[in-house]
């Protein structure tokens, strides 16, 4: 008795959809690949970005702490000449800028072409009247400048202090009592010895009374 033959079903792959793409592995790894690049490119930026800004962050911090740190020293430049002048009003050093000096002064000496070299004062390190001994942090020694600016009355002075009982009774006015007025310059060092650090020198300038 003859059997009927085997029929063999041959398989077949299914055609890939030309719209989605989903038998076509390889183009899939293409695509995960150029996200990854991408979200590394994204994350590198940001990290740059933080790097950029804790930087800035960093010089402008150490740009303030120099300049409060020159602040100071100014500040106590001004106070070193004070009490010179208060110990040694006639101090050699001290320019005459009253109305009768034959050379004009500037409102800041040290941008004076003319001032002599000796007006200029670096204060002495120690712990004398006079000296100062500048922090370990400070850029440079103190220096200073006092001009002798001339006596003049004191606007501010009662009048009625330097008057008689009979004066003030009759209606008398006395005159302001007289000053002589030193204009002080100070800054926190010379820039020509801290050129890497500009920011760390300040200016401050103060009128006192003898």
């Amino acid at each position: 008795m003859m059997q009927p033959p085997i029929s063999h079903h041959m398989k077949t792959s299914s055609a890939p959809d030309a719209r989605t793409g989903l038998n076509t592995p390889s183009r899939q790894s293409g695509i995960a690949l150029i996200v990854s690049l991408l979200l590394l490119i994204v994350i590198t930026l940001v990290g740059l970005a933080a790097i950029h800004g804790t930087i800035t962050q960093q010089q402008m911090a150490a740009n303030f702490y120099d300049r409060q740190v020159a602040m100071q020293s100014a500040e106590a430049a001004i106070r070193v000449a004070q009490s010179i002048v208060q110990a040694n009003p006639a101090s050699t050093f001290i320019r005459d800028c009253s109305p009768t000096a034959a050379t004009a002064c500037q409102g800041n000496p040290f941008t004076d072409d003319a001032l002599p070299s000796a007006a200029i004062q670096t204060v002495a390190t120690g712990t004398a009247t006079g000296q100062f001994t500048k922090s370990a942090v400070a850029a440079s020694q103190l220096q200073f400048v006092v001009q002798n600016m001339g006596a003049f009355q004191d606007p501010n002075a009662k009048t009625y202090y330097n008057q008689t009982a009979n004066s003030y009774q009759y209606g008398g006015t006395a005159g302001a009592p007289t000053y002589n007025y030193y204009r002080i310059t100070a800054r926190s060092g010379d820039p020509s010895t801290i050129s890497d650090r500009p920011r760390s020198v300040v200016t401050l300038q103060a009128m006192i009374k003898q």
